[in-house]
C-alpha cells in the first residue's frame, strides 16, 4: 500500500515534497505499531533488513524507478559480523558492565569491523596484519592515531580473554603527529560575541518563532557558563532555578553532575527564554527539554544546535560558507576560560589558586583537563607580565642579574 501511494503521488508532487510527507507517514506508522494497531512498520523492516543508515534513505530508494536495486545499494554490513566481531562485541559489553561508557572505543571497533567484512580475504591473517591493512586504508594522521588506539583496545580485549596474552606496548608517535596539527582555538572578542548574539536575536525562522530566543540563550550559556553543546541539549526545565540563580548539569562527561551559579546576564536571558517558551505553549513538565521546538514536539539535539549555531557564525562572516575552517562553537568554551582568568588577573586574584574551582565549574575530573583550555592571548600575557612586574621585578637588576 505504501509503495502504491508513493508511486501515485510521485506523478503530482515534486520529490522533496513527497519525501517530506512520506516521512510524516512513516512516523504515523511508528505510532500505529506502538499502539498495537499494526504488527510492524514496513519502512523499519526494510531498514533492519538492509542495515540502512536512516529511514529517509529507505524512502528515497522506494521512490526510485527500480526500487530493488536501489534498496540493495543501501545494504550495509551487519554490526560485528566479521571474524573478530564476537571478540569486539564481548569486550564492549564487558567494559560497559564495569561502568565505562566506552562509546568512542565502540565506534573504533565498529569501523574496523566494517572494514574486515569488506575484505574477507583478511579473515585468516593475524590481527597485526589486519591492523596494517586498516592503517593503510586512509593515510591521515588522525586515522593513524585511531589505529594505534584501536590496536591497544584489541590487545586489551585479547588479554581479558586470555591472560597469558601480553598487552601491546603503546606507541606515542601517531598521537604526537596529530598534536602537531592541532588547531589553535579562536578566542572570541566581546565585539564578536555581541555580533553573534544580535544575529541570533534576528535569526530568520518564520515557521518556528521560538527559535531566535532559543539560539540566543544557547549562545549565552555556551559563552557565560562554558557549557558543552551536549550539556545544553540535555537541560530540562527542572534544571533551572531562577530563585537560586543556578542551573544543574547532570551526568555529563567524566560522569560528573554539578550545580553552576550564573551571572545576572545569563539569568536574564533564561527568564526571557522561559517566558517565550510558556507563550509558545511548550510542555511545562519538569522533565521536558529546556530548549524545545514544535517540529515533532521534541527538544533540540546537540547536532541540531551545532548546525544552527554554525549557521550564525557564517551569517556573521566569521566562517566560510563551506568546510570546517574558521572559529568553532566549542571555542566559546575556550573563550570562557580565558576571559575568566583575565578577570582574576585584573581583580588581583592569583589564577593558579582558582584552577581547581574552574575545573569543577567546567565539569573536569582534574585541572589537567582545564589547562588544555588556557590559550595564551596578548591580553592574558600582558596581565601575567604586569603581575610579574608588580611582585618580582624588584628582584632584578639590569647590571647584576638576580639578587639572592
Amino acid at each position: 500500500m505504501l509503495d502504491v501511494w508513493l508511486r501515485e503521488r510521485a506523478a503530482h508532487w515534486p520529490e522533496s515534497t513527497l519525501l517530506h510527507r512520506a516521512r510524516i507517514v512513516n512516523r504515523f506508522l511508528d505510532f500505529l505499531v506502538q499502539e498495537g494497531m499494526i504488527v510492524s512498520n514496513p519502512v523499519a523492516n526494510l531498514r533492519a533488513e538492509y542495515h540502512a543508515k536512516s529511514d529517509k534513505a529507505i524512502l528515497r530508494a522506494l521512490l526510485a524507478p527500480d526500487a530493488d536495486p536501489a534498496l540493495e545499494s543501501l545494504r550495509r554490513f551487519p554490526p560485528f559480523g566479521s571474524v573478530l566481531g564476537n571478540l569486539m562485541r564481548d569486550h564492549i559489553a564487558l567494559m560497559q558492565a564495569r561502568g565505562y561508557r566506552y562509546q568512542t572505543q565502540a565506534r573504533w571497533f565498529w569501523r574496523f569491523d566494517r572494514f574486515l567484512q569488506a575484505h574477507p580475504e583478511l579473515a585468516g591473517e593475524p590481527v597485526s596484519v589486519m591492523l596494517q591493512h586498516w592503517a593503510a586504508a586512509r593515510p591521515t594522521a588522525n586515522h593513524a592515531a585511531e589505529c594505534e588506539r584501536l590496536a591497544r583496545a584489541l590487545s586489551n580485549a585479547q588479554h581479558h580473554l586470555d591472560p597469558d596474552t601480553r598487552p601491546r606496548r603503546p606507541d606515542p608517535r601517531p598521537a604526537q603527529q596529530v598534536a602537531r596539527q592541532w588547531r589553535r582555538p579562536h578566542i572570541y572578542s566581546p565585539e564578536e560575541v555581541r555580533r553573534l548574539l544580535d544575529i541570533a536575536r534576528t535569526y530568520p525562522s518564520p515557521r518556528a518563532p521560538l527559535r531566535p530566543v532559543s539560539l540566543y540563550t544557547m549562545l549565552v550559556l555556551a559563552y557565560c557558563a562554558g557549557l558543552r553543546l551536549g550539556e545544553v541539549a540535555r537541560l530540562n526545565l527542572a534544571d533551572v532555578d531562577l530563585q537560586a540563580g543556578t542551573i544543574t548539569i547532570r551526568e555529563t562527561k567524566f560522569f560528573k553532575s554539578r550545580i553552576l551559579p550564573l551571572a545576572d546576564s545569563a539569568l536574564s536571558a533564561l527568564r526571557e527564554h522561559l517566558e517565550a517558551r510558556r507563550k509558545a505553549k511548550a510542555p511545562q513538565s519538569p522533565d521536558s527539554g529546556l530548549f524545545w521546538h514544535d517540529q515533532g514536539n521534541a527538544r533540540y539535539t546537540s547536532h541540531a544546535i551545532a548546525g544552527c549555531l554554525v549557521d550564525i557564525l557564517r551569517r556573521a562572516g566569521m566562517k566560510p560558507a563551506k568546510g570546517k575552517t574558521g572559529p568553532r562553537i566549542h571555542d566559546l568554551r575556550h573563550s570562557f576560560v580565558v576571559n575568566r582568568i583575565l578577570e582574576w588577573y585584573r581583580s588581583g586574584i592569583n589564577p593558579q589558586d582558582k584552577l581547581p574551582f574552574l575545573a569543577t565549574y567546567l565539569g573536569h575530573s582534574d585541572i589537567h583537563s582545564t589547562l588544555v583550555y588556557i590559550t595564551v592571548t596578548k591580553e592574558l600575557l600582558q596581565e601575567a607580565n604586569e603581575r610579574f612586574r608588580a611582585f618580582g621585578a624588584h628582584c632584578l637588576l639590569a647590571s647584576e642579574g638576580v639578587q639572592p
